[in-house]
């Protein structure tokens, strides 16, 4: 088989494919066949389509390239490189060096197996596991809409997403597509890679669905290419996209996985392994390709910064004097833009945070939740979010004048409706992080399971968003074990970067949120109870801004105490009333509120040892969940008072008190780790 041509067009497409091949081979693992048989389709865009200026990647308003089959990295890293795509705005250090793609899979190369966002400037999303990429390409087209809707068509972008076989078959993907499609986010394109290939062989031993009728049927445009090389039909394809003003788009691809290879082309074998030298020399000379490993001639080069380059740098010189202009007109909006994106909070925002007085009764967290969450978000513009269906009960709606929701051709509203989606639901919450936007999302606690792996993500992408989960513990009651979430505490608290609160009353949800809003490097977690809690005497007790630092001493003895109480949540009502239980038989016990242990281990040694001191053994953890994540305060001679078991169907109060989660357990176990 022959394919070489001359032309600058597939030279500059071959040297995606050799680069790729190169890398894999020199790696001795990886995926080859993909970026063989997409480079056309990534030249195609990135050369003539793609609004992206290399010497500016981190321009707000560039358009964005999701790969969401994250195995075929080495398409995105060749492209990367070959497009001179910079380290930074205005850097003179390129992104992706040839060194970088010679050390493709190896220790400190930013060419990781699968793109990792913040190793290269250019990956704007972390991807891999299949669906994620095109689900957080979702959240990346509402963050355009609502930037243009709200501020200015300035801010708006388009969003491309590369997706394969096995995206497709995800189920998340499913769910963006049907929320895509029902939003008309006609500024996103997804580009399908229909290669008839998955790891164990044909996709007809498990995938026969009609994408294109499945697709038309939630309210896509679906554009068909038959054949992955035409470039005349992929320039068609994406000039269509951009015609569309009323739904997103399908480009529904035909592709031979690892094109031009004598052997291996159109076979699984090509999927994840090298090819092999023999192979690579027989794909090279069909290729037409005399260049040497990891060689690419200086055409090329010369002729990515003739195409995406000079476009670029024109389309942001024209940018910046359109937003120099609109800023003199709406210095307002301008400055509030500005200050969304960059993830800057308005210098008072704080003291907009409720203060809830001392009540017996008290309240749910949830309720007081509803509240804070308004407070903050009227002061803070980039605020904005919504629950899977579950706001009635969540109390995560925005009531504030202006607060409006997004909907189909009303896209400046900060209300969203995920429908009962909750694993596209965090994944969109991540697509809106990474655009500059701080989103928060909601659940009930125990369908965290359902949104985990796009929880995942955000750990590891660093992403902000806020996960307000409910109903949390056996306090949900009658709905039964089902709905109880009792290892969950422990299941989130195990994944790194991630910041888990759990506050005791209302005046520790404010502290939480104060200290959650803060940060900026990983998602917070607050999990929030459906039962009231009661409201603690500060006066009495200590303040709740001890919450920033993960634990605090509420209430203490004089001199060293004999028994350390610790709790959260629901719980800590419970550690204070033992408190004073054993304080009143002349016990020398320490009350302790541990809001979040990921923030307290943060903390200096010092700090930890003066909540916990070392010589004090005796120690008693009250939690409605399981022990498993405190045995590294307990030690061995502290004790647990939670659950060991999953719930049961009944009103919370008589729960409690059959799974001995009470004050008079709290008490016993005390006395029992004291006499150790």
């Amino acid at each position: 088989m022959s394919i070489s041509t001359t032309s600058i067009e597939q030279l500059s497409i071959n040297a995606i494919r050799t680069l790729s091949m190169d890398a894999v081979q020199q790696a001795n693992s990886g995926h080859p066949g993909t970026p063989m048989a997409l480079a056309p389709v990534v030249y195609s865009l990135w050369s003539k389509h793609l609004n992206y200026d290399p010497a500016n990647p981190h321009w707000e308003s560039r358009d964005r390239f999701v790969l969401s089959c994250g195995h075929a990295s080495m398409l995105l890293y060749s492209t990367l490189h070959l497009a001179g795509v910079k380290k930074a705005d205005g850097a003179s250090e390129p992104s992706i060096t040839m060194d970088n793609i010679r050390n493709f899979r190896q220790l400190d190369s930013p060419c990781a197996g699968h793109p990792e966002v913040h190793e290269a400037a250019g990956i704007e999303v972390t991807t891999g596991p299949l669906g994620q990429g095109v689900a957080t390409s979702v959240g990346m087209a509402i963050a355009a809409k609502w930037q243009g809707a709200r501020y200015s068509e300035l801010f708006e972008y388009d969003v491309y997403a590369l997706c394969s076989d096995g995206d497709l078959m995800e189920g998340i993907s499913t769910e963006a597509a049907s929320v895509a499609g029902h939003l008309k986010l006609s500024n996103l394109c997804w580009i399908y890679d229909d290669n008839k290939i998955t790891i164990e062989g044909d996709t007809d031993l498990a995938f026969t669905e009609d994408i294109s009728a499945k697709f038309k049927a939630m309210g896509w445009h679906v554009i068909n290419v038959a054949d992955a090389n035409d470039l005349e039909a992929l320039d068609a394809a994406y000039t269509e996209f951009k015609q569309v003003t009323d739904k997103p788009t399908l480009i529904h691809l035909h592709s031979i996985i690892a094109w031009g290879a004598p052997t291996k082309a159109n076979t699984h074998g090509a999927h994840g392994a090298p090819l092999g030298e023999e192979e690579i020399a027989g794909t090279k000379k069909a290729y037409g390709w005399t260049c040497g490993k990891f060689e690419v001639p200086a055409e090329v080069y010369e002729h990515f910064n003739e195409t995406l380059g000079a476009r670029g740098a024109e389309a942001k010189a024209k940018w910046d004097e359109d937003f120099a202009a609109f800023s003199k007109k709406n210095a307002e909006k301008a400055a509030t833009w500005k200050s969304i994106v960059s993830g800057e909070l308005p210098a008072d925002w704080e003291s907009a945070v409720p203060v809830f007085p001392t009540d017996a009764k008290g309240v749910a967290t949830r309720a007081s939740s509803g509240k804070v969450l308004n407070a903050i978000a009227e002061k803070v513009p980039g605020l904005l979010g919504g629950s899977a269906d579950l706001e009635p009960s969540t109390k995560t709606g925005l009531k504030f004048e202006g607060a409006g929701d997004f909907e189909p051709g009303t896209y400046c509203g900060r209300n969203f409706h995920f429908g009962i989606r909750e694993h596209t639901m965090a994944a969109i919450g991540n697509g809106m992080a990474l655009s500059g936007l701080r989103p928060y999302v909601s659940t009930f606690f125990v369908f965290s399971d359902y949104l985990r792996p796009s929880l995942r993500l955000s750990a590891i992408m660093h992403a902000p968003v806020m996960y307000i989960f409910t109903h949390d513990s056996i306090g949900v009651g009658e709905d039964g074990p089902t709905h109880q979430p009792v290892e969950h505490l422990s299941a989130i608290r195990a994944i790194p970067n991630v910041a888990v609160f759990r506050p005791g009353d209302a005046n520790e949800v404010s502290a939480c949120y104060k200290t959650a809003m803060k940060l900026t490097d990983r998602p917070s977690v607050l999990v929030l109870t459906r039962q009231n809690l009661p409201t603690l005497d500060r006066e009495k007790y200590a303040c709740p801004d001890g919450s920033a630092k993960g634990a605090y001493v509420i209430a203490d003895c004089e001199g060293t105490p004999e028994v350390l109480l610790m709790g959260t949540g629901s719980e800590l009502s419970l550690v204070v009333e033992a408190y004073e239980k054993l304080t009143a038989e002349g016990v020398k016990a320490r009350a302790i509120s541990v809001p979040c242990l990921e923030l307290f281990y943060e903390q200096d040694a010092a700090y930890q040892r003066e909540v916990f001191p070392c010589g004090v053994t005796a120690r008693v953890a009250v939690e409605a969940g399981v022990r498993q994540c405190w045995d590294r305060i307990l030690g061995f001679q502290g004790e647990f008072v939670g659950m060991s078991s999953f719930g049961a169907s009944a009103p919370a109060e008589q729960l409690f008190e059959k799974f001995g989660i009470t004050t008079d357990h709290v008490v016993a176990a005390a006395k029992k780790s004291i006499a150790g």
